[in-house]
């Protein structure tokens, strides 16, 4: 029910949180603690995938109806029995207990957010019901993968590096969440839910989706600026940037058919990517 790619997409940008703020803390400069840096490293990994197990249970468990009359979603695990809906709930339970034993591990400041976190994982499903800017939301939760990694680290938010991140995560997962919605429009409607394509069309969608990756480019051209980011970095940055481009380049207004290469593929490629890109730019 809960495919490994989902969670490749914001991993990757919470790691980049981690080693951006080791490099900036100082931690990376001899004697390097590696005893410390290992046991981040886990706990940040453990809380970032049990807040995407939550997120994906809930909103499967929320949207179960819904998704049973989607001839795109009717095939899913919940909708065809082999996963009941009262499990789904609970391993969504269990997830956000193991993301708050992460943060209480990591260190008091993240674990004083955590309850904005769960709030954010759970209110998603939630969003597409009320407003079109749901997108937004989904983009805004995943972004603070990077920020609380950086936090998880830091303790603190003060420094511009993870806001700078968190945006650039946030527009860029909006972005792509538009190109997704771009198959659901006569579903949405039908039923009732708000997004962006069902409201001003899916022409409309895909050029903002279009300004959104753009604006990733450039948020996360600051954050190289902001790091001092060695040649490495921005080769990545124009790789990304290409990538970008040649995603867009697969999805019509009237054909839809590599949304999912266009969303799974080439958004997986750009998060690690984007990763490589740090560390060689760090290691420079």
């Amino acid at each position: 029910m809960i495919k490994f790619e989902h969670t490749i997409f914001a991993l990757p940008f919470a790691y980049i949180g981690m080693v951006l703020a080791w490099a900036q803390s100082g931690m990376l400069a001899t004697p390097i603690d590696w005893g410390r840096l290992f046991w981040q490293f886990v706990w940040i990994t453990g809380a970032m995938a049990s807040a995407r197990t939550a997120a994906m249970a809930f909103n499967r468990a929320i949207d179960a109806e819904i998704d049973a009359r989607n001839p795109r979603t009717a095939s899913r695990p919940i909708q065809t029995g082999k996963i009941s809906k009262n499990a789904v709930w609970l391993a969504g339970v269990i997830s956000l207990g193991v993301f708050l034993f992460a943060a209480w591990m990591l260190n008091t400041f993240v674990l004083m957010l955590a309850p904005l976190a769960m709030i954010g994982l759970v209110g998603y499903a939630y969003t597409k019901r009320f407003t079109w800017l749901c997108h937004l939301w989904l983009g805004i939760v995943d972004g603070a993968a990077a920020a609380g990694a950086w936090a998880a680290v830091t303790a603190s938010l003060s420094h511009p590096i993870p806001w700078l991140l968190w945006a650039a995560v946030a527009v860029w997962i909006a972005g792509f969440d538009l190109i997704y919605a771009c198959q659901d429009v006569e579903v949405d409607r039908r039923e009732g839910l708000y997004s962006i394509p069902a409201r001003f069309g899916i022409p409309a969608a895909l050029r903002l989706a279009q300004a959104f990756h753009v604006l990733t480019v450039l948020l996360l051209a600051a954050v190289g600026l902001v790091a001092g980011l060695g040649w490495l970095y921005w080769l990545g940055l124009i790789i990304v940037a290409g990538l970008l481009i040649y995603e867009h380049s697969l999805v019509k207004p009237d054909d839809l058919s590599k949304v999912d290469i266009a969303f799974f593929t080439m958004n997986g490629y750009i998060s690690i990517i984007t990763l490589l890109a740090v560390m060689g730019g760090l290691w420079m």
